[in-house]
């Protein structure tokens, strides 16, 4: 293994602690014949436990070894990748260094350990080749990357049962690799539905999240029309705007765009989620996207500001009126419970405070709202639309067993000690009702 990694060129970035440079080391002490059998062991071990933990995370089953070789080719970003994914594979000289990678990559994906287990008396390898993972609840792991993975290392393997010599396998390899590079991306970013930025602007995958659609949010029928438009003609490539939804607390709003990315992932969308602390690095987020072959909705919940806050200023100029151009492949989305977002406070209200002019001091407050070129309201239900809210909801647990005139007298009970009538209450109410006939 250790003399194959060398030769990669285009993949050659693997890091220092990848458990494919680290495995590569412990065999080279292995061949070597210069180690301590217990330390050897250890260090392997170390491996297979850090291999554990990524089979963990993204669901592989059966062979966690050449899964991981394949999270490994589709997760490295590398201009042969990047380029692969916004236009294809093409003809020029990086092809024959790709295919001389997919060689490598092809060796290491049918290693043979079992000169290790025999020397060291171990049979990890065995166990993690042949391992049956335990049934998750889809939000523990990431399954969009699980089933996209496992899909992608089933062909390579049946790649190289069918192939004739070691160039053609490699061809093969290379073939599925870009074809992925084309439908799904490279990368985190191209695996991955939703994000969040950490620290030094990294890209965190949101994993654990229920999966919602439009059709879970009953009632709202004009706004998820108006959201849905504007998503498709985004995607499209047709002309789109900024929206934010504005209106009563626990009435969809996150929930409509949240429900975005389950209806339109395999259409290239993705989700950034960013907070109002980070307002600053909207640029930077927006820099490091722009030139990727997806469609981004960089996302803002319960946007709001007070008085003495002037992170909107970052976001005013980033939306319109700086002097870089947003890019064609991103929008934002913000929901918020006010309708101006930034608090309006009594010396807005007096037309002149002080030497202050009141219409100046709105105007600079209106002018976030302005940028946003669509803006859609959501307000709380009436009795009848909360009625059916609740019984829509209840519907997807018959465990409840209560009559419809029972659940709606309860709900109407519950409502008025926690809140008043909306989405949110009716979603709670329901829960609670659940978990009293689960005990």
């Amino acid at each position: 293994m250790y003399k194959e990694l060398p030769k990669l060129v285009m993949f050659r970035e693997l890091g220092q602690d990848s458990v494919i440079t680290r495995l590569s080391e412990i065999i080279r002490e292995f061949d070597s014949g210069k180690y301590d059998k217990t330390d050897l062991i250890g260090e392997i071990y170390e491996q297979i436990h850090e291999l554990l933990k990524i089979a963990t995370d993204y669901g592989f089953d059966k062979n966690l070894w050449q899964d991981y070789i394949t999270f490994v080719i589709v997760t490295n970003e590398n201009p042969f990748s990047l380029t692969c994914e916004r236009q294809g594979i093409s003809n020029g000289s990086c092809n024959g260094f790709a295919v001389s990678d997919m060689k490598v990559f092809n060796r290491l994906f049918g290693y043979d350990f079992s000169r290790l287990e025999e020397a060291l008396g171990v049979d990890c390898f065995s166990i993690i080749t042949n391992y049956t993972s335990i049934q998750k609840r889809k939000q523990i792991y990431n399954r969009s990357v699980s089933e996209r993975v496992r899909e992608l290392s089933d062909r390579i393997r049946d790649n190289l049962e069918k192939a004739a010599d070691e160039t053609s396998a490699a061809e093969g390899t290379l073939e599925l690799v870009t074809a992925f590079y084309r439908d799904y991306g490279v990368g985190m970013i191209g695996l991955n539905k939703a994000f969040r930025i950490g620290d030094g602007l990294q890209f965190i995958p949101i994993s654990n999240s229920d999966e919602v659609h439009l059709s879970d949010l009953i009632g709202y029928d004009i706004q998820k029309k108006k959201l849905k438009e504007n998503t498709e003609a985004f995607l499209a490539g047709s002309p789109a705007n900024n929206v934010l939804l504005f209106g009563d607390a626990g009435t969809g709003k996150s929930t409509s765009i949240k429900a975005l990315i389950s209806e339109y992932y395999k259409d290239g969308l993705r989700m950034i989620e960013l907070y109002k602390h980070q307002m600053k690095y909207l640029s930077a987020v927006i820099s490091s996207v722009k030139s990727r072959n997806y469609k981004f909705i960089i996302y803002m919940d319960d946007l709001s500001f007070e008085e003495e806050e002037t992170e909107y200023k970052y976001l005013k100029a980033v939306i319109e009126g700086g002097l870089e151009t947003r890019p064609d492949n991103i929008l934002i989305y913000a929901t918020s419970n006010r309708r101006n977002l930034i608090r309006e406070t009594w010396n807005d209200i007096n037309d002149i405070q002080l030497d202050k002019h009141h219409s100046d001091t709105v105007q600079e407050k209106l002018s976030l709202v302005s940028r946003f070129g669509m803006t859609i309201g959501y307000i709380r239900p009436d009795k009848k639309l909360f009625d059916e809210i609740v019984k829509g909801i209840a519907a997807k647990y018959p465990e409840i067993g209560l009559s419809e005139e029972e659940l709606i007298k309860e709900a109407t009970k519950w409502e008025i000690s926690h809140g008043g009538m909306s989405g949110r209450a009716a979603k709670q109410f329901i829960d609670y009702i659940v978990a009293i006939h689960s005990s």
